[in-house]
């Protein structure tokens, strides 16, 4: 599977760029250099979502297929400014047992580096001591007295983890924000290879906002585009000691495809089927309730979508140091550009509730 995209750094510079849920200009920017490249035209709408189409070959009016990953990061935003020091409250879902210790960025008036902090444990009840540190005990140290403090930095700058990208053994990468920056390189993988491969359908590639805060950006995005299908790429939970053989998928296994009531069984099915065709590693992870990504605002949206998801496998999750096998990225990607190319007028035939066997 050769692509053009450079995949690697691509993530590389997607993870280290600064996209809170709510402010993802950073981000933004390079995602869409990047779609542009690989697209006929690239907008972003108001919500702030980046919309790539690639026009189809079938003749108009042409069917639509939405393709959605989000681009922004759980963060952090400061609450007080206290005697020298930053007190914060999160952007999103972190998990608290995570931040102690870390480096971060506050991108007051000026960028500064900082450490979360806490009081030592020398100075803790028995009790304190065995338990995590809640956020509000938590502060972070940028090294400025109070004065100075509050000439740089205002209630409401963000913060983010400074985490640099980090290249392991057999092809497994690390850092901040692989969910969902991970499905946007992917996405970007696909439109590589839909380059040299004829479609009929136009494809609407979105990089989505405030996905964390509540699948904000699918919600308009989707609305606007009206697709007749789409397919919502975010990451599962990676097989690692202590999470559940049933709600886990491996690493570097390929892409999983959700099955459950989010999903329409014929998009299930055609996924799997050109899986199979093209030889594409894939498994399936069953998703019993709405599923907390984009897939649930698509399927959901006006009359109702046709929907899909795919997950990437992930280790450690919403936490600074995620981990992925690359070669899922790339396979997730041509899995995309395989069932684009596909498509045709008779695919939505198989839609219909009263079409057999769906």
């Amino acid at each position: 599977m050769e692509v053009a995209v450079e995949v690697v750094p691509f993530l590389k510079s997607l993870s280290e760029s600064s996209g809170v849920s709510g402010y993802e200009q950073q981000v933004r920017d390079l995602v869409t250099e990047q779609y542009a490249a690989l697209a006929d035209e690239v907008r972003v709408d108001a919500m702030g979502n980046v919309i790539a189409l690639k026009n189809g070959t079938g003749a108009a009016p042409r069917f639509r297929v939405m393709l959605a990953a989000h681009m922004d990061e759980i963060g952090l935003i400061v609450s007080m400014l206290d005697q020298g020091f930053l007190r914060f409250n999160s952007v999103g879902g972190f998990d608290q047992r995570t931040l102690m210790g870390q480096e971060v960025v506050v991108h007051a008036r000026r960028d500064l580096p900082g450490i979360i902090g806490s009081r030592p444990p020398h100075v803790l009840s028995a009790e304190e001591r065995n338990k995590p540190v809640p956020m509000e005990d938590l502060f972070i140290d940028v090294g400025l007295a109070q004065p100075e403090l509050q000439e740089v930095v205002r209630v409401g700058d963000l913060i983010t983890i400074r985490r640099p990208f980090l290249e392991l053994r057999n092809g497994l990468v690390c850092g901040k924000a692989f969910d969902d920056r991970a499905a946007v390189v992917s996405v970007a993988v696909c439109l590589d290879m839909l380059q040299t491969l004829k479609h009929e359908w136009d494809v609407f590639a979105v990089a989505t906002v405030q996905e964390e805060l509540g699948v904000r950006g699918a919600i308009t995005s989707t609305y606007g585009i009206a697709p007749d299908i789409g397919i919502a790429i975010d990451v599962g939970f990676g097989k690692q000691p202590g999470v559940s053989e049933e709600y886990s998928i491996d690493l570097d296994k390929g892409p999983a495809l959700a099955i459950g009531p989010n999903i329409h069984p014929a998009m299930f099915s055609e996924l799997k089927r050109v899986a199979d065709v093209f030889e594409i590693p894939v498994q399936v992870e069953v998703a019993p309730r709405p599923t907390g990504t984009d897939a649930r605002a698509i399927q959901v949206t006006r009359e109702g979508i046709p929907t899909a998801l795919l997950s990437i496998p992930l280790r450690n999750m919403h936490t600074p140091i995620e981990m992925l096998a690359v070669k899922d990225l790339v396979r997730t990607g041509h899995l995309m550009a395989q069932f684009i190319a596909a498509l045709d007028g008779a695919f939505i035939d198989k839609l219909s509730w009263e079409e057999e066997g769906v």
